[in-house]
């Protein structure tokens, strides 16, 4: 009884809530854009893919950059969340070179409360994109 009465307290808190919306791109592989649970939002990492046409934004970094924030905020919107919400992104460069870039449009998004980050050069991304963005966010 103490068990199945500590599994539905569990079920009831930690519920999962897997998420797709035709407002974002669809997935390039077996994931979920993002999983919600209880209070926070985990998002995949999201590349400069337009939702309207599923093309790829590559050679402008500065356009891939706000492709991917902004495919990030309608994930958050959908939740509930906007940019506010977010607490940790994990910045994936194919070209340490465009940091600066990528940071001036990043903190655009935001009114000066930034999330912790972290940002790497990575020798490849999927479909060869020049930047992907993975994120979490709390309500």
């Amino acid at each position: 009884m103490k068990s199945t009465f500590l599994f539905l307290a569990f079920s009831l808190i930690f519920s999962l809530s897997y998420g797709q919306t035709t407002d974002t791109p669809k997935p390039i592989a077996p994931y979920s854009p993002y999983i919600l649970t209880g209070n926070t939002l985990y998002l995949a990492g999201q590349i400069p893919i337009e939702a309207g046409t599923g093309k790829l934004v590559k050679g402008d970094i500065v356009e891939a950059t706000k492709v991917v924030m902004q495919n990030i905020g309608v994930i958050l919107k959908m939740n509930g969340m906007d940019y506010s919400n977010l607490v940790k992104c994990t910045i994936y460069l194919k070209d340490l070179d465009n940091y600066n870039a990528v940071n001036k449009v990043y903190a655009s998004f935001f009114d000066g409360k930034y999330p912790a980050r972290v940002a790497v050069e990575v020798a490849r991304l999927p479909l060869d994109a020049d930047i992907e963005i993975s994120s979490i966010a709390v309500k």
